[in-house]
């Protein structure tokens, strides 16, 4: 079998990069053995502005503009809803918040996101006394429905292998690189997490964080804003909401802990008043950089190999750009963005 591109991983950044070789006609084969849960479990939420400190996201406006109608298409060909545009509400704490706020609003960039009106709090299940700020546009982007509409497309196009894929297997000769009985142009290595088991890119710097996320029912709270307050607070649908995420460097594993789960209830009850019923506990391993900013790009010695990984808290947002960058730089020749090229990490890529 011959095909342009192998792509290791179908999380976020994978899919990003196979929507970049269909829309070029390129010819591909997917490897996905269902290890990595980050892009399952995640909260999905796309938002321009650092909530923390009042910043714009990096190239959060060249994000945003291949983001959204990138999912838009995918929305269409696995014929389910993926984007909720949703505005996100930061809750101040104090008045000095607010006056920062206020200030940050009037900024060329983020006067585009931030309203510089204080909204008040006249919610009776929230406990907010200094009110929200809003940032637009914002919402959460589906993972799981994403990830598993888009597997089940490949199978139906006899794109995907659902195995492990063993990176012993590969021969390198001339051009191509042979894996099995497939024969490619190129291998694209976007496995997240499991890019500490690829020994090609396993030096690379990446920070694995794990995540923990609950589904709560609170069929009182009424609330159809995201609220970013310690945790966020997502609205699914019928009284459901998503609360997260928790940031954990230890026990890197996908099993719920009694230890999150305390962590993230004592700061929910921090914002909301009324009773709720937790539904679900999940947890997923972040692929996060030291410097935050994702690795891409080719690997020293063996020309057909490529990584993209380290898509961190915001995948749903970076994804596209950063597939975008990889496909111009295999195809084009362009450059790569310095923040992003792993020339910056080079010897540590052995």
């Amino acid at each position: 079998m011959q095909v342009d591109y192998i792509i290791v991983g179908v999380g976020l950044a994978g899919i990003s990069f196979c929507e970049q070789l269909k829309a070029n006609n390129n010819t591909f084969l997917v490897f996905d053995d269902a290890s990595q849960q980050s892009s399952t479990v995640a909260g999905g939420m796309y938002n321009p502005v650092v909530l923390k400190r009042f910043t714009p996201v990096w190239k959060s406006a060249e994000q945003l503009d291949l983001a959204l109608p990138l999912y838009a298409k995918i929305e269409k060909d696995i014929s389910a809803q993926l984007d909720y545009k949703i505005p996100v509400y930061r809750k101040f704490a104090s008045v000095e918040e607010q006056n920062n706020w206020v200030a940050a609003s009037d900024r060329p960039f983020l006067s585009e996101y931030m309203s510089e009106k204080i909204i008040k709090n006249d919610n009776p299940s929230i406990e907010a006394p200094f009110g929200f700020g809003k940032v637009n546009p914002t919402g959460r982007i589906d993972a799981k429905a994403l990830v598993e509409g888009y597997k089940s497309n490949l199978r139906a196009d006899q794109c995907l292998r659902e195995e492990t894929f063993n990176h012993n297997d590969l021969n390198f000769g001339g051009n191509t690189v042979k894996y099995k009985d497939v024969e490619a142009k190129h291998v694209v290595f976007s496995e997240g997490f499991g890019v500490v088991n690829n020994p090609y890119f396993k030096a690379l710097p990446l920070v694995p964080t794990k995540g923990e996320l609950l589904t709560i029912h609170g069929p009182e709270l009424n609330v159809d804003y995201i609220i970013k307050a310690g945790v966020f607070l997502i609205p699914l649908e019928d009284g459901y909401y998503r609360v997260g995420a928790t940031h954990q460097w230890e026990n890197l594993n996908h099993d719920a802990t009694k230890e999150a789960r305390g962590k993230l209830i004592s700061r929910l009850e921090k914002v909301i008043k009324c009773e709720f019923e937790i539904i679900d506990q999940v947890a997923g391993i972040r692929p996060t950089v030291i410097d935050r900013r994702p690795l891409v790009g080719r690997h020293p010695k063996h020309e057909n190999l490529y990584i993209l990984n380290g898509l961190g808290t915001r995948g749903v947002m970076i994804g596209p750009y950063v597939a975008q960058q990889l496909f111009n730089f295999i195809e084009n020749n362009e450059p790569l963005e310095k923040e992003i090229d792993i020339k910056r990490f080079l010897d540590k890529v052995e």
